[in-house]
């Protein structure tokens, strides 16, 4: 039976350790990262210049800034550094690899309309593209909420998941968290409640779905309520994850382990020094290095796809076949999987949703760069100088500009390439400031995947449970949200904030250019 993806890649991406790196002019045949008339670097020479003097750092913790220098455009009021804004434009993201054959093709544009459509419960709701809907969701449709700036992207402006609250006589109430400006969002409980209401010190740490099929016309009998968000807002025990773009996932997915322990034992005296360790995350299946998610969780696209498809819509399938607990016999109305192998159908039509999504996934091109559409048009000096800057003050340390993928058997796109990717694909202790006491693998309270940074000059919200907003200062507030006790980007953070406002802005104008 055909099917659809999750609203929320919510299970896909790291950290916005910000840091960076620099722009690469080749990405082979992919279609994507090309340069900005400035020189290319692969990781490991980037990572080497690194060896910059650092900045005094005070001793509380926090850099001592330069002296502002005259107001430029695209600064704050005063000369006060500030986010540009998101980037304009649509042309180069969202796009295939080019390098995929005919047949690779079709199964990426398959995919793709599979995680356009529109879930219902029995595929009987009018526009419908399948059946598997609930018993609870956070979202309807994988399109809905992976949306900005387009399809396979993240958290839109307008929230979808209001809508979806109440799709065909859904009778949900919409919790406080969710707001239609604010970002698309799944909620879980750290620890678990006990029978009296009060707090336990038993781990939770699972997704506690926002709504539920009650009241649907395709649900008719179902009664089921939805968790009690307002107690678990009193109770200071709900956490929330956003959406996180899937553009170049397949060349994530194709680096080597070799590659990522390499990278993370280069530069060992300077991450020292700064406070960096970081580690990978492990599968307990194989040992080997788990990569997608916030906390690198999932080792796999398809697995990701079949986790994401389970927990962020309800939908059983051949990787996670059975409904999750808590539902009540009268909302069990679909036998499972819900989302299994099409085997009467034929070529691309065949493999099951889960598989699908993972090959739209895997055959999207990374995003490429652009100084074009960045709010008040920064110079391209002020990119270049931003580039610069976050060399210096070491944000490659963690966000490493590029790394190499292996040899595929897919498609020359992810063959041999260079990813530039702006991450080690490492968790770190972010500090009790970014903290969601959700221990997943080997990632614990603290810990987050650092984020890759391509891509992120078109996105809207950051951090992790999108707290960093248009309105309180976007990438800015984001990176200074990377400090806090305990946080490896103390160190970063420090430097940052020891540049004069002119620094900070083009670092800030060179983030919108990824």
């Amino acid at each position: 039976m055909r099917k659809f993806f999750v609203c929320a890649g919510i299970s896909t991406c790291g950290v916005l350790l910000v840091s960076a790196g620099i722009f690469t002019t080749n990405v082979g045949a992919t279609g994507g990262t090309t340069g900005l008339g400035h020189e290319s670097l692969g990781h490991e020479s980037s990572s080497a210049s690194s060896g910059d003097p650092a900045p005094q750092i005070n001793s509380d913790g926090r850099g001592r800034n330069g002296q502002g220098e005259s107001p430029q455009p695209g600064q704050g009021t005063a000369g006060q550094a500030q986010d540009p804004g998101v980037r304009a434009g649509k042309s180069n993201i969202g796009v295939p690899l080019s390098t995929l054959s005919a047949d690779e093709l079709s199964y990426f544009q398959d995919g793709m309309s599979r995680f356009v459509e529109t879930d219902s419960v029995t595929g009987t709701e009018p526009g419908s593209g399948d059946s598997g809907l609930g018993p609870t969701y956070n979202s309807n449709s994988c399109g809905s909420c992976h949306a900005q700036p387009t399809i396979g992207g993240t958290s839109p402006s307008s929230n979808p998941q209001l809508a979806a609250a109440s799709d065909y006589g859904a009778t949900n109430t919409i919790p406080s968290f969710i707001t239609p400006e604010g970002p698309v969002r799944e909620a879980r409980f750290p620890f678990a409640v006990n029978s009296n209401g009060t707090l336990s010190q038993t781990p939770d740490g699972g997704v506690h779905d926002l709504f539920t099929i009650a009241g649907r016309q395709d649900a008719p009998n179902c009664a089921m309520s939805q968790p009690d968000f307002a107690l678990m807002k009193q109770l200071d025990n709900v956490i929330f994850r956003i959406p996180t773009p899937l553009f170049g996932s397949g060349l994530i997915e194709n680096i080597a382990e070799a590659t990522i322990y390499a990278n993370m034992n280069a530069n060992a005296a300077l991450k020292h020094s700064l406070g960096i360790s970081g580690h990978p995350n492990i599968s307990v299946n194989d040992g080997t290095i788990t990569r997608f998610g916030w906390k690198a969780q999932n080792k796999s696209l398809e697995m990701f796809a079949g986790e994401a498809y389970n927990v962020e819509m309800g939908v059983t399938n051949e990787l996670f076949p059975n409904e999750r607990g808590g539902a009540v016999a009268s909302c069990l109305i679909n036998p499972t999987p819900e989302d299994s192998t099409n085997f009467p159908a034929s070529g691309a039509g065949i493999p099951s949703d889960i598989v699908a999504f993972a090959n739209f996934m895997r055959f999207l091109a990374p995003p490429a760069p652009s100084a074009q559409g960045i709010p008040g048009n920064p110079s391209s000096e002020s990119i270049a100088n931003g580039q610069a800057v976050f060399m210096q003050v070491h944000c490659d340390s963690c966000h490493t500009p590029t790394m190499q993928t292996a040899t595929s058997s897919f498609t020359a796109g992810l063959n041999n390439q260079t990813a530039a990717l702006f991450s080690d694909l490492l968790v770190h202790h972010m500090g009790s400031g970014l903290a969601d006491n959700i221990s997943q693998g080997a990632a614990g309270p603290d810990e987050f995947r650092t984020a890759p940074l391509w891509g992120v000059g078109q996105r809207i919200f950051f951090l992790h449970d999108g707290r960093a907003t248009p309105a309180n200062g976007g990438l800015l507030k984001a990176i200074e949200d990377h400090a806090s006790q305990g946080s490896e980007a103390n160190g970063v953070v420090n430097l940052f904030e020891q540049l004069n406002n002119q620094q900070k802005q083009d670092l800030l104008n060179f983030l919108r250019s990824l």
